[in-house]
C-alpha cells in the first residue's frame, strides 16, 4: 500500500492510495478466517468451519468488509502521514474515488479540516447605530393593552342580544346525522364571539341570541379538519345561552391594578410603571433594529471582508441541503425533470453554491468571534430553549426535545444562540450599552 498526503489549504487535505488486490485478498482471508470461528454451518463444527466455506457463503460481503478496512487503513496512515488529530477534523471524510486500475485500487479520500482565521478589525465593521426613540404615545398605547389584558368579565348590566365582541357563558352539544360526537359537547363554555375559534359559521350562528334562549345552530366541519371523522361534515349545534359578559377595562390605575402590574415591587407605581414600559419598548425596538438592518449589513460586511479556506465537503454538504429543500417546495413536473435528468440536476445544485460558501464562511467566522467575545452557551441553556418553544407551540417538551436530537439539531440551535448573544453584545457595546 503506497500513501501519498497532501495539504491543500488550511481547510482542506487529500490522501491517495494504491492498494494491491493481493492486500485486498489477504484482508478477505483474515476476515474470513475471523469468521469461521464463531460461525455455524450444518455439518462442521463450531469453530471448525473450512475459510473456503465462509468465502463461498459470504464472498461478496467479506469482499467489502476487505475494501472498507483498506479504506480505513489507508485514511489513518494518511493523518499519521500528514500529522492530524481528529480535533483539527471536520465532518466526516469523503471518499471521492476507489475503483480499480491495472489489477490495484486507486483510492482518493478528501478531508475537511478548521481553517485558520484571522479576523482583525471586525468591531470597525459595526454599521452606526442610532439607539430608537420611544414616544409618549407608544407608552400610553402600551398601557393601555396592558389594562385591557388585565380586564375583568362581568355581566351585562343591560339586557340586550348578542353582538361580536361580546363574551358569551353557554352550553352546547354537537350532532352529526343526528348523533352526538365525542369532544362536541361542554356546559359553562365562554367564548368571545367574532374570535374564530370555533368552526366557520357557529359564532355568527349566535349573533342575536338573547339570554336564555336555545337555538340549533348549522354548520359544516372544514375538509381540512383535525379529526377525519369530522371533516367536510354538516353538524347541527344545539345552543343554550345562559349570559352576555362584556370586559370592563380599569378606568385609572389604583394600587390593586399596580401591584398586579408590577409583581415584586416594593412601592408600585404609575411613573415606575411607564418607565418599565418605555424600557420594554425600548429593547424591542432595538432587538427588531439588531435583527433586521444591523445584522444583515454585518454579516454583508464580515462574509466580504475576511478571505477563508474553506472546507470542500463541508461546502458540498450545504450545497446538498439547499438543494434537497429547494426540491421540497417544487412542483411535481420540476422533481421529475431533476430525477430523471443527473446533468440539469447538477446545474440547479450548483446556483446555490454560493450561498453555501457565504453561510460556510460566516459560521466559521461566528464560532471564530464568539471565542474572541468569550461568548459560551451551556448544553443545559440549549435545552432550556427548546424546552420553553415547546411550551409556547403547545408540544410536549420531552417529545419535543427528543425530536431535536433524532433530528441532529441541538449543534444548530446551540450556534444560534451563540449567533444571537454575539451580535447583541457587540451592537450594544457599539451603542455604548452594557
Amino acid at each position: 500500500m503506497s500513501i501519498k498526503s497532501k495539504k491543500i489549504d488550511s481547510a482542506n487535505a487529500q490522501i491517495s492510495a494504491t492498494i494491491s488486490e493481493e492486500e485486498i485478498s489477504k484482508k478477505e482471508n483474515q476476515i474470513a478466517k475471523a469468521a469461521s470461528k464463531d460461525m455455524k454451518v450444518d455439518g462442521f463444527r463450531k469453530g471448525k468451519v473450512p475459510v473456503h466455506v465462509v468465502k463461498a457463503r459470504y464472498g461478496d460481503k467479506l469482499r467489502e468488509d476487505a475494501k472498507n478496512e483498506a479504506i480505513s487503513e489507508a485514511y489513518q496512515k494518511g493523518l499519521k502521514e500528514l500529522k492530524l488529530d481528529q480535533n483539527s477534523i471536520i465532518g466526516e471524510p469523503r471518499v471521492e474515488k476507489f475503483e480499480e486500475k491495472d489489477g490495484n485500487f486507486e483510492l482518493e479520500v478528501s478531508i475537511a479540516l478548521r481553517p485558520e482565521i484571522k479576523l482583525e478589525g471586525y468591531k470597525e465593521l459595526i454599521p452606526e447605530i442610532k439607539e430608537p426613540k420611544v414616544s409618549d404615545k407608544e407608552i400610553q398605547e402600551r398601557l393601555q393593552k396592558l389594562l385591557e389584558a388585565n380586564a375583568e368579565l362581568k355581566p351585562l348590566k343591560k339586557k340586550r342580544a348578542l353582538k361580536k365582541g361580546d363574551f358569551a357563558l353557554f352550553d352546547f352539544e354537537g350532532f352529526v346525522d343526528g348523533k352526538p360526537f365525542e369532544g362536541g359537547k361542554a356546559e359553562g363554555y365562554t367564548l368571545e364571539i367574532g374570535s374564530g375559534q370555533f368552526i366557520p359559521g357557529f359564532e355568527d350562528g349566535m349573533v342575536g341570541m338573547k339570554i336564555d334562549e336555545e337555538k340549533d345552530i348549522t354548520v359544516t366541519f372544514p375538509e381540512d379538519y383535525a379529526s377525519s371523522d369530522l371533516a367536510g361534515k354538516d353538524a347541527v349545534f344545539k345552543v343554550k345561552l345562559h349570559e352576555i359578559q362584556e370586559k370592563v377595562v380599569p378606568a385609572d390605575l389604583d394600587d390593586e391594578i399596580l401591584k398586579k402590574l408590577l409583581p415584586g415591587e416594593e412601592k408600585p407605581s404609575e411613573e415606575l410603571l411607564k418607565e418599565k414600559i418605555k424600557e420594554q419598548l425600548e429593547n424591542e425596538k432595538l432587538a427588531k433594529l439588531y435583527q433586521e438592518e444591523i445584522k444583515p449589513k454585518y454579516v454583508e460586511e464580515l462574509v466580504k471582508k475576511y478571505k477563508i479556506d474553506l472546507p470542500k465537503n463541508i461546502v458540498e454538504q450545504e450545497m446538498d441541503m439547499a438543494f434537497r429543500n429547494a426540491l421540497s417546495s417544487m412542483k411535481e413536473d420540476e422533481v421529475k425533470k431533476f430525477s430523471s435528468d443527473a446533468k440539469e440536476a447538477e446545474k440547479k445544485r450548483e446556483e446555490y453554491r454560493k450561498d453555501a460558501q457565504d453561510s460556510v464562511k460566516l459560521t466559521f467566522i461566528v464560532d471564530e468571534l464568539a471565542k474572541l467575545e468569550k461568548i459560551n452557551v451551556e448544553d443545559q441553556e440549549v435545552m432550556s430553549a427548546i424546552y420553553m418553544e415547546a411550551l409556547q407551540a403547545g408540544q410536549d417538551p420531552q417529545s419535543y426535545i427528543k425530536q431535536y436530537e433524532d433530528q441532529g439539531l441541538l449543534p444548530a440551535v446551540k450556534m444560534a444562540i451563540i449567533e444571537d448573544r454575539l451580535f447583541a453584545k457587540l451592537f450594544n457595546e457599539k451603542l455604548g450599552k452594557k
